[in-house]
Protein backbone atom coordinates (compact mmCIF):
# COMPACT_ATOMS: atom_id res chain seq x y z
CA UNK A 1 0.00 0.00 0.00
CA UNK A 2 1.64 3.32 -1.26
CA UNK A 3 1.24 6.83 0.53
CA UNK A 4 -0.65 9.38 -1.11
CA UNK A 5 0.94 12.62 -2.16
CA UNK A 6 -0.18 15.67 -0.15
CA UNK A 7 -1.91 16.66 -3.57
CA UNK A 8 -4.26 13.41 -3.83
CA UNK A 9 -5.12 13.52 -0.24
CA UNK A 10 -6.23 17.15 -0.08
CA UNK A 11 -8.55 16.57 -3.55
CA UNK A 12 -9.75 13.19 -1.83
CA UNK A 13 -10.94 15.55 1.34
CA UNK A 14 -13.08 17.69 -0.59
CA UNK A 15 -15.43 14.47 -0.36
CA UNK A 16 -14.94 14.05 3.73
CA UNK A 17 -15.91 17.62 5.45
CA UNK A 18 -15.05 16.20 8.49
CA UNK A 19 -12.02 15.43 8.21
CA UNK A 20 -8.85 17.07 8.02
CA UNK A 21 -5.32 16.27 7.23
CA UNK A 22 -2.37 16.95 9.03
CA UNK A 23 0.68 15.43 10.92
CA UNK A 24 1.01 13.06 8.45
CA UNK A 25 -2.48 11.35 9.10
CA UNK A 26 -6.50 12.16 8.73
CA UNK A 27 -8.22 13.47 11.91
CA UNK A 28 -12.04 13.96 12.63
CA UNK A 29 -13.92 15.01 15.71
CA UNK A 30 -17.21 13.75 16.45
CA UNK A 31 -19.79 14.52 18.55
CA UNK A 32 -22.79 12.56 19.92
CA UNK A 33 -26.06 13.39 22.48
CA UNK A 34 -24.80 11.46 25.02
CA UNK A 35 -21.90 8.68 26.12
CA UNK A 36 -24.09 5.81 25.46
CA UNK A 37 -24.35 6.81 21.26
CA UNK A 38 -20.75 7.83 21.15
CA UNK A 39 -19.73 3.98 22.18
CA UNK A 40 -22.17 2.73 20.17
CA UNK A 41 -20.85 3.99 17.62
CA UNK A 42 -16.91 3.18 18.45
CA UNK A 43 -18.26 -0.37 18.71
CA UNK A 44 -19.92 -0.08 14.99
CA UNK A 45 -16.77 1.36 14.11
CA UNK A 46 -14.71 -1.62 15.61
CA UNK A 47 -16.61 -4.27 13.46
CA UNK A 48 -15.49 -2.23 10.09
CA UNK A 49 -11.93 -1.96 11.14
CA UNK A 50 -11.66 -5.79 11.68
CA UNK A 51 -12.79 -6.52 8.57
CA UNK A 52 -11.11 -3.61 6.92
CA UNK A 53 -8.04 -4.69 9.38
CA UNK A 54 -7.19 -1.60 9.89
CA UNK A 55 -7.33 0.59 13.09
CA UNK A 56 -7.10 3.94 14.21
CA UNK A 57 -5.90 6.12 17.16
CA UNK A 58 -8.71 7.02 18.78
CA UNK A 59 -10.02 7.94 21.97
CA UNK A 60 -13.27 9.06 23.96
CA UNK A 61 -14.15 11.29 26.22
CA UNK A 62 -17.96 11.51 27.40
CA UNK A 63 -19.64 12.46 23.99
CA UNK A 64 -16.71 13.27 21.93
CA UNK A 65 -15.11 10.71 19.65
CA UNK A 66 -11.71 11.79 18.21
CA UNK A 67 -9.98 9.80 15.61
CA UNK A 68 -6.91 9.44 13.76
CA UNK A 69 -5.77 7.57 10.43
CA UNK A 70 -2.92 6.65 9.11
CA UNK A 71 -1.51 3.89 7.49
CA UNK A 72 1.42 2.76 9.82
CA UNK A 73 3.38 -0.14 7.90
CA UNK A 74 2.94 2.59 5.04
CA UNK A 75 4.20 5.82 7.33
CA UNK A 76 1.43 7.15 5.79
CA UNK A 77 -2.05 8.55 4.21
CA UNK A 78 -3.46 5.39 2.02
CA UNK A 79 -6.00 4.40 0.42
CA UNK A 80 -6.69 1.98 3.12
CA UNK A 81 -7.37 5.22 5.43
CA UNK A 82 -9.90 6.64 3.45
CA UNK A 83 -11.78 3.08 3.31
CA UNK A 84 -11.96 3.16 6.94
CA UNK A 85 -13.39 6.90 6.76
CA UNK A 86 -15.97 6.29 4.63
CA UNK A 87 -16.91 3.62 6.83
CA UNK A 88 -16.66 5.76 9.72
CA UNK A 89 -19.22 8.36 8.05
CA UNK A 90 -21.67 6.26 6.90
CA UNK A 91 -21.97 4.82 10.93
CA UNK A 92 -21.91 8.20 12.18
CA UNK A 93 -24.20 9.97 9.79
CA UNK A 94 -26.69 7.01 11.08
CA UNK A 95 -26.03 8.42 14.87
CA UNK A 96 -26.67 11.33 14.42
Amino acid sequence: MSVLSDEVIEKKLLNFPDWEYYDNALHAEFEFDNFKDCFSAMSRIAFECEALNHHPDWKNSYNMLYITLSTHSAKGVTEKDFKLAEAIESIVEVEE
